[in-house]
C-alpha cells in the first residue's frame, strides 16, 4: 500500500490518504499545543511514544470488544488506521477533579469521584471546544440518540481497560479525552489517540503529574514524564 497526499495536518498529527481509499496513514509530530493552540512547543520524542502507545491500547481495546480505526504500526511515528468521518464531540471520562473541571466547578484538584462522570465538548477550534450536553448534540445533529448512546457505552468501557492497566504501573488515570469516528459502513469505532497528550497520568504513590500538564504549566521534565509511563507501560507488558 502507497503513502499518497497529506489530506490533513493538526496539532499533533499529519494524515495521508493510501492507494486504498479506505485506508488512511497519520504521521505522529512532536510538535505540542495546550489551551486550544494559544501555547505551542516541542516536546522531543513525544510523536514517537503517542504513536506507540496509541496502537498498544488500541488493540487491548479490540480485544476488550471495542472496536478502533487501528489497522498496523507502521514505524515508530506512523499507523495505518481506518478511514474514519470524526463525530464532531471530545468525550472527556474523568475520575478524580482536574484541570478545567476544578476550575470550572471551584473545587480542588484530586478528589476521588464515587463514579467515572462523562462530559461532551463541542470539536470546533474557533468557538474554543464550548461544553454541551446530549440536547444539544441531537440539536445540531451531531450525531442520533443511538450513536451518543453507543459513544457513551464505549467511553466507560475504556476507562476500565484503562484504569485497571495504569494501576498496575502505578499510575492513576485521572481523565483522559477520547474521540471517536464512523467508518464507511456507519458504524461507530474508537479513533484519534490515547497518550499522555489526551490522559491525566499521575503517580499512585507522589501524585506527580506524568502527562501534558508539565507543558500547559511550565513545570519542566516534559519528556521525562512520557518516557516514565511509556517505560512502565513497556515493563508491564512484558511482564
Amino acid at each position: 500500500m502507497e503513502k499518497l497526499e497529506q489530506i490533513y495536518e493538526g496539532k499533533a498529527k499529519k494524515v495521508f490518504k493510501t492507494t486504498d481509499p479506505e485506508r488512511y496513514i497519520v504521521d505522529y509530530k512532536d510538535d505540542a499545543t495546550a489551551f486550544n493552540g494559544a501555547k505551542k512547543g516541542t516536546i522531543v520524542g513525544k510523536g514517537v511514544i503517542n504513536n506507540q502507545m496509541t496502537n498498544f491500547f488500541m488493540q487491548r481495546m479490540e480485544a476488550a470488544g471495542i472496536p478502533t480505526h487501528f489497522v498496523q504500526e507502521l514505524s515508530e511515528r506512523e499507523t495505518l488506521v481506518k478511514k474514519v468521518s470524526i463525530v464532531p464531540l471530545e468525550v472527556i471520562i474523568r475520575n478524580i477533579s482536574a484541570g478545567s473541571f476544578a476550575k470550572r466547578y471551584g473545587v480542588e484538584e484530586g478528589i476521588v469521584f464515587d463514579a467515572p462522570t462523562i462530559e461532551f465538548s463541542y470539536k470546533s477550534d474557533p468557538l474554543d471546544d464550548p461544553l454541551l450536553n446530549e440536547y444539544h448534540a441531537l440539536a445540531l445533529k451531531l450525531a442520533t440518540k443511538e450513536e451518543i448512546e453507543t459513544i457513551k457505552k464505549y467511553a466507560f468501557a475504556v476507562n476500565d481497560v484503562l484504569k485497571a492497566f495504569w494501576a498496575e504501573c502505578g499510575v492513576t488515570l485521572v481523565d483522559f479525552k477520547l474521540e471517536f469516528g464512523k467508518i464507511s459502513d456507519g458504524s461507530i469505532v474508537l479513533a484519534d489517540e490515547i497518550s499522555p497528550d489526551t490522559c491525566r497520568l499521575w503517580d499512585s504513590k507522589t501524585h506527580e503529574k506524568l502527562d501534558k500538564d508539565r507543558f500547559r504549566r511550565d513545570m519542566g521534565g516534559v519528556e521525562d514524564a512520557y518516557a516514565e509511563v511509556m517505560k512502565r507501560m513497556k515493563a508491564h507488558d512484558a511482564n
